[in-house]
């Protein structure tokens, strides 16, 4: 019902746009036309927690007001989950009218800011169409991807299209990892910040040169020039709400400490069972994601060291009690628990997972020494 629902949305959104667009395509800017980079604010939901970036084009003399958006996609997308895994999932640009937009907005309580692009006229136009002609062409749509391809670097790209130069380029953090970049905005988000710091490999680890967030960009443009003068005029706020911390008796640093607490001092065989099983099937997924989705954030993924998949073959000889290979890798994974905290010492996340390396390292040891292979004794 609900995934009709949303497709039934989808249809009537792209109509709209289409119809749109094709009284759009006709329209030459006024030399009072004003283009501009919006920068909203952010969410609580996962998807919002980053913000979001569109561009207005707005002109009076033309009647004209519209938002172009890169972040539109379809819920009702066959497979919706496994697409949007593996990264072959379509996304596409929209159109709405402002006053909608920022109706969205306000009902959703988020800031919106506005740096109105200063450049001749011919380019206006000429990002104008280009933005009009991506939505009438193959162009409309495009495969997400979280740092190379999403909302925000789709706008750099278009913006630089239009101007034939690289002239929209990143000014803040250029010394700072992707990582690195991220975790402020996971504050009060502790299990998503949690989960992202487990499933990204090597990839956030680099040297965050590209503008990938919205707040970057806006950040950026305020420091670019062009032509001998500020890209943009001043930042102006459109809406500005009281920043909310979300309250959640579950999702923060307690629950997790708990729960990894008494799993070390509990001490019972059927709670390290459990627990590592659980951290071997996680192994598991994080090696799948790593050949299966396109997204090159997930792949070489160094956490496998942390959530073992030779923990499975540990429970596997435990359940069989086969003492001799229990112990054998049971060693082994708390080499290779050690070998992960040595690597994890330069890097941001290493407290946030400190927690489980302790705990990996309490119930393999204790494994360890249940399945010991006593020294015989010779009188």
């Amino acid at each position: 019902m609900k995934s009709s629902l949303f497709k039934k949305i989808s249809i009537c959104t792209l109509l709209l746009g289409f119809i749109c667009n094709s009284y759009c395509q006709e329209i030459v800017l006024s030399k009072n036309a004003h283009i501009s980079v919006l920068t909203c604010g952010l969410g609580n939901e996962v998807y919002s927690l980053f913000g979001h970036t569109a561009i207005r084009v707005a002109d009076m003399d033309n009647n004209l007001d519209v938002v172009y958006n890169y972040g539109a996609f379809d819920f009702g997308t066959p497979n919706f989950v496994l697409k949007f895994t593996k990264g072959d999932m379509n996304y596409f640009i929209a159109n709405d009218r402002y006053v909608d937009f920022l109706n969205q907005y306000n009902y959703e309580r988020r800031d919106v800011y506005e740096q109105e692009l200063d450049i001749p006229l011919e380019f206006k136009q000429k990002l104008y169409d280009n933005l009009s002609k991506s939505m009438l062409s193959d162009e409309r749509l495009y495969q997400y991807k979280f740092i190379d391809n999403n909302c925000t670097s789709k706008v750099v790209d278009i913006i630089n299209k239009t101007l034939n130069a690289e002239v929209i380029t990143k000014k803040i953090d250029t010394d700072k990892s992707y990582r690195s970049i991220l975790f402020p905005y996971f504050d009060n988000h502790f299990y998503e910040k949690l989960g992202t710091s487990i499933v990204f490999g090597t990839k956030v680890d680099q040297m965050g040169t590209k503008i990938f967030l919205p707040f970057e960009l806006q950040k950026s443009l305020k420091l670019i020039q062009y032509q001998n003068h500020p890209i943009c005029k001043e930042n102006k706020t459109i809406l500005n709400f009281e920043e909310e911390t979300p309250v959640s008796w579950w999702n923060n640093s307690l629950t997790y400490l708990f729960l990894l607490g008494f799993i070390t001092l509990a001490n019972k065989k059927a709670i390290d069972y459990i627990y590592l099983l659980t951290m071997g099937l996680l192994g598991i997924l994080f090696v799948f994601l790593g050949f299966y989705s396109l997204h090159q954030e997930l792949a070489y993924n160094y956490n496998i060291l942390l959530f073992n998949p030779i923990f499975l073959g540990v429970v596997y000889f435990w359940s069989t009690k086969n003492s001799k290979w229990t112990y054998k890798l049971a060693f082994a994974g708390i080499v290779m628990t050690i070998m992960y905290f040595c690597f994890m010492i330069t890097k941001i996340h290493l407290l946030i997972v400190s927690p489980i390396i302790i705990t990996n390292l309490f119930v393999l040891i204790r494994l360890v020494m249940r399945n010991k292979k006593p020294i015989p004794i010779i009188i």
